[in-house]
């Protein structure tokens, strides 16, 4: 259960490695960053943890994409890299610090290059928090139940190129630890951060821009992906059992370009914690249908090569617990196959908490195949 962070850091690196020749360059940054931020509290019940505001640190490894691969013009030669970031919660006894280790991709906003150009970093691996929560010496931590956490972070910089080999980039950053629910409380805590990095640029080796084709073009605009997702987590009070969930999903989507699609689909749940929810509520479950579920989706998913974000909102229509609400929610990483066998590690929520980590393994058909256009 504590490895659950880790692999989801081995995840992300093995998906983004996985693309041969990611950058095709030896070229490659150091980038110092100073942050200062603030608690964002979801729930008025973490108000009594927040004692000041957050200063912190990032330290990233940055290598430059330079176009021997489709997906660097898709993405508008995009950075990819490894962050280390610290942060202390201006709390030591309750919340401690944050130790983060996650790799990163910085998609530049706009094709143009400027001396002054917008960037979106996507980044997600895993932290070491320091303190968490303790039933004898830490009860008011109801933030975090485990050292051990997954790490999100979106950032909106900017690129204010000084010179040749140094590079301004002020920025406003959002980030999230939590362990999915794997162990309880889990609350998480959100941090909104200003940043300041300077990124210094070291030459190794000259840049090879030729273009080869990438095996992430899908052969078909219209596909089906049929997916299969394990997983399990905690009920309160902390250290209460465990349960398992299962989810066999279908999602159709229209691959509107080669880095977006939209779909819709539905998902089939069976959680075992849905039978101690109708066991409280006076309605017991005599058989597996009363704790099925079923939920219809939209869905949208941004692809960089073969590693795609999905994005998912759905309805439970069919759903006799009422416990977590009618809606749901899964965000993660999806990594695609050559052969459209797909490899999926997502959280799955009910809006702002955290229902549990999906493991799963799927395939992708092509619907009416048909070569799309790569750009």
């Amino acid at each position: 259960m504590k490895r659950l962070p880790i692999y989801l850091f081995l995840c992300i690196i093995g998906s983004l490695s996985a693309q041969k020749g990611m950058t095709g360059s030896r070229n490659f940054y150091i980038k110092i960053a100073p942050t200062y931020g603030f608690i964002f509290e979801q729930r008025n019940t973490t108000g009594a943890l927040v004692k000041g505001y957050i200063p912190g640190m990032e330290v990233d490894f940055v290598k430059p994409t330079c176009g021997n691969k489709l997906w660097h013009h898709e993405n508008n030669f995009p950075d990819i890299g490894i962050s280390f970031n610290y942060i202390d919660f201006a709390n030591p006894k309750q919340l401690g610090r944050c130790f983060a280790l996650s790799p990163f991709v910085e998609i530049p906003l706009n094709k143009k290059v400027r001396a002054s150009r917008p960037v979106l970093r996507i980044c997600w691996g895993f932290s070491y928090l320091t303190r968490k929560f303790d039933i004898n010496t830490n009860p008011k931590d109801i933030a975090i139940g485990s050292h051990l956490n997954t790490f999100v972070q979106w950032k909106l910089l900017w690129h204010l190129n000084l010179n040749e080999k140094v590079r301004l980039e002020p920025g406003l950053s959002f980030a999230h630890a939590s362990n999915g629910r794997s162990q309880v409380p889990n609350l998480g805590l959100n941090v909104v951060s200003l940043n300041l990095g300077m990124n210094i640029k070291f030459d190794k080796h000259p840049v090879n821009s030729t273009l080869t084709d990438s095996s992430s073009v899908w052969p078909s605009r219209h596909e089906v992906l049929v997916w299969y997702a394990a997983g399990f987590n905690e009920h309160e009070p902390p250290g209460g059992p465990k349960y398992f969930t299962n989810t066999l999903g279908v999602n159709y989507y229209y691959n509107a370009r080669n880095t977006h699609k939209w779909g819709a689909g539905i998902d089939l749940c069976y959680d075992d914690q849905n039978k101690y929810h109708l066991m409280t509520s006076g309605n017991p479950a005599h058989s597996w249908t009363d704790v099925a579920q079923m939920g219809v989706k939209v869905c949208y998913a941004y692809n960089i090569g073969r590693v795609s974000f999905p994005i998912e909102m759905g309805y439970y229509a069919i759903s006799r617990p009422k416990e977590d609400g009618p809606i749901f929610h899964r965000i993660g990483i999806r990594h695609y196959c050559k052969n459209g066998l797909m490899f999926n590690f997502t959280m799955k929520s009910h809006w702002v908490v955290a229902a549990h980590f999906d493991y799963g393994i799927g395939y992708r058909f092509s619907i009416k195949k048909k070569k799309v256009d790569a750009l």
